[in-house]
């Protein structure tokens, strides 16, 4: 009797020692290495959990990246941010602190017509250094990052979420995932996991835009810095040059409207090249020298319509989030917040289902 008591005793005490063990660390994946995905990744992987992202791309950024020509570089996406919400500015002063971003005192014009009119304007503009890129850089520096990995299909099972990448490879098992790729991109691949977020998503209209990396051998002379354009297949030029950072050179990033880019959008790159190049001079109404090089890149979904007004989207009952800067807000403010927010809600649902 007194055996098999203390035999039971002892049976208990390893059962309640066995419940009171911490679960392990959520097992998740994040889709895109852009800012609000790994702005999710890093505060989940602070969170203990364990991360891993994937992107296509050969190195962190989407949008807000930066492309090199020799010793040149060009923002040839997001070309600054401001700065609005209290979350979003302490990251930045401490950033700031550390040389990773800096105002960037422009000199903003409006062009219509040929007339250059500079704009009295007290707007805050922020730059990354040495280039957009460096933000998404640095944020992905200590996380586990998949390049050149896109992803194909995703598919939840009763054990969690398996993900399946172009050339066939399996990465494994995921208690959770998030997604942060284009509108577009991500309702396609929720289509039969999550058919109701998929429907929340592919609400949103992402339209396009042509953007061209130019350098001249000489200033340029156009009297600013920076430009917003009217009635001309250009909505925006820029002296990549005089952000703050940026190596010595006349560089300049000249970016089409929506409705242009849209017409256009299948164009040979030399052609939308030397078609916006055209229009450069032509919105200025000045013969300007031919560029030293120049190249053209196509961003197929560049910036959201109609974006949503919820910062991010979650399905508890799936442990599936989904994020970017086409929910909550089209700006780079708006990717930083959104991701934040769909990291919220996965460490809240963790945090509750610790104590069911």
């Amino acid at each position: 009797m007194t055996s098999s008591a203390s035999s039971n005793s002892d049976r208990g005490t390893e059962t309640n020692h066995s419940a009171s063990r911490p679960r392990p660390p959520l097992n998740i994946a994040v889709i895109g290495a852009g800012l609000s995905g790994l702005v999710c990744a890093r505060l989940l992987s602070e969170s203990d959990a364990r991360v891993r992202v994937f992107d296509k791309a050969r190195g962190p950024g989407g949008r807000m990246a930066t492309r090199r020509e020799g010793n040149l570089r060009f923002d040839h996406g997001a070309q600054y941010f401001t700065v609005r919400d209290p979350h979003f500015r302490r990251f930045i002063e401490q950033w700031r602190d550390e040389g990773l971003v800096a105002r960037w005192p422009a000199s903003i014009a409006l062009v219509k017509n040929g007339e250059i009119e500079i704009k009295d304007d007290s707007t805050e503009r922020w730059v990354g250094v040495p280039g957009m890129s460096a933000i998404c850089g640095h944020l992905a520096a200590e996380l586990d990052v998949s390049y050149g990995s896109r992803i194909v299909h995703i598919e939840h099972r009763e054990n969690g979420w398996r993900l399946e990448t172009a050339d066939g490879s399996d990465p494994g098992r995921f208690d959770a995932i998030v997604l942060s790729a284009p509108a577009p991109q991500t309702a396609a691949l929720l289509a039969t996991p999550a058919p109701k977020l998929a429907a929340r998503t592919d609400e949103v209209e992402m339209a396009p835009c042509w953007a061209v990396m130019a350098s001249y051998s000489n200033d340029l002379e156009l009297g600013f810095d920076g430009a917003f354009v009217d009635g001309s297949p250009l909505g925006w030029i820029a002296r990549n040059g005089s952000k703050p950072g940026r190596p010595p050179g006349e560089t300049w990033v000249l970016h089409a409207t929506p409705e242009w880019s849209r017409e256009h959008l299948e164009l040979d790159q030399e052609v939308a090249a030397q078609w916006l190049t055209d229009a450069l001079c032509e919105a200025v109404k000045r013969d300007l020298p031919s560029p030293t090089s120049v190249t053209a890149h196509r961003w197929r979904f560049a910036l959201p319509v109609n974006p949503l007004s919820d910062p991010c989207l979650f399905d508890a009952t799936r442990s599936v989030a989904v994020c970017g800067d086409w929910a909550g807000g089209p700006r780079v403010e708006g990717a930083f917040l959104s991701g934040r927010s769909a990291a919220k809600e996965l460490i809240q649902f963790r945090t509750m289902a610790k104590h069911l």
